[in-house]
């Protein structure tokens, strides 16, 4: 060991970090505005907040990872997706409540290092701070030998947003009579993977090479959809239109979701028949021979964001948002609790 370093020799190549690191350079600073005040590579990020732009700032954080969706980057070799799906999930959680995206960190964790693939779901990450408007402030790129399979990673991230106290959305001021809108999703997002992994890859014995013509496309392109942001048309909706309650339809789906942005005296009618549910979720749902109620608790089922507003503006924002290049609808209404669920499907 004596011509070789010592951290290598373990199975450590700071060396190609390192490497690695210099060439995403470019990637970060890509998403720099005149807020941030340090450079790649720092200890720490520093982030000059608009404080001005408020009148009474908070800040909203969220923490979240991309769950087995990475199981279908590995096989399928393509890794500059799972980082936008990281960043678009986290930044709509922090939507919900009104907050507008200011900085992102993430956590990139390997076995052994991989510059390429390392390289390309940074430039994932990166693309999913542009098109939310934030900054990739920092992160971490660990090397842990041993600890995860050969050719697998870990991935996961924390964001930071504002919004002004007097414009949080909490969801307690959604009403019976007001409208729920649905906004269309691009897949599964990033959650249902590892059931949807089982009834594709088990039952089915598809692999991701295996093209369906109900879906348009192989099962690893349509796993691999990205999770989509809706940072950017919902910001500019609630520039005019009173929105009372959003939900982020992730894992939970509907059913559970939904409640999170409501009081506990309301409930809300979902009309079944006012979208149509995608094929990718058909198709789960006739291999697994699952019960609709479950589907609408294990997956999103084509809508991926949910948002309540006073029914004289609904037509409204169903125009805008369709304007702004979202599939928009309206989904059903609130009405006074009713039983134990906060959630009815009506035919």
């Amino acid at each position: 060991m004596a011509e070789q370093n010592a951290y290598a020799w373990a199975g450590v190549d700071i060396e190609s970090a390192n490497r690695t690191k210099r060439r995403i350079g470019d990637l970060v600073k890509d998403t720099f505005g005149p807020e941030v005040l340090t450079n790649v590579g720092g200890f720490g990020g520093l982030f000059a907040a608009p404080w001005g732009d408020y009148q009474d700032p908070v800040l909203v954080a969220s923490t979240d990872g991309v769950g087995t969706k990475l199981k279908i980057a590995f096989i399928t070799g393509v890794h500059d997706t799972v980082g936008a799906d990281l960043v678009s999930h986290c930044a709509n959680d922090i939507l919900v409540q009104g907050a507008r995206p200011l900085f992102f960190l993430d956590y990139l964790a390997m076995g052994e290092h991989e510059g390429d693939v390392a390289e390309a779901v940074i430039a994932g990450v990166a693309n999913g701070c542009k098109s939310c408007g934030c900054a990739l402030l920092g992160g971490e790129m660990a090397e842990m030998p041993g600890f995860y399979a050969p050719g697998e990673y870990d991935l996961a991230g924390t964001i930071v947003g504002m919004v002004d106290r007097e414009k949080i959305v909490t969801g307690d001021r959604v009403r019976p009579g007001q409208v729920l809108i649905g906004i269309a999703s691009d897949g599964l997002h990033t959650n249902g993977y590892s059931l949807a992994r089982k009834l594709l890859f088990e039952t089915a014995s598809y692999t991701t090479d295996s093209h369906l013509d109900e879906l348009g496309a192989t099962v690893g392109k349509a796993l691999l959809a990205p999770h989509r942001s809706y940072v950017a048309p919902v910001l500019d909706l609630l520039e005019d239109v009173e929105v009372t309650g959003m939900a982020h339809i992730t894992g939970g789906g509907l059913i559970d979701n939904v409640p999170r942005s409501l009081p506990e005296e309301v409930s809300v009618n979902i009309r079944r028949d006012s979208w149509e549910v995608p094929p990718l979720f058909q198709l789960l749902q006739n291999i697994g021979e699952i019960p609709e109620s479950e589907m609408f608790q294990d997956f999103n089922m084509g809508i991926g964001f949910a948002l309540f507003v006073p029914r004289d503006q609904a037509d409204g924002a169903v125009g805008r948002l369709i304007a702004s290049g979202e599939d928009a609808r309206v989904l059903g209404e609130a009405i006074p609790r009713a039983g134990d669920s906060q959630v009815h499907f009506e035919d």
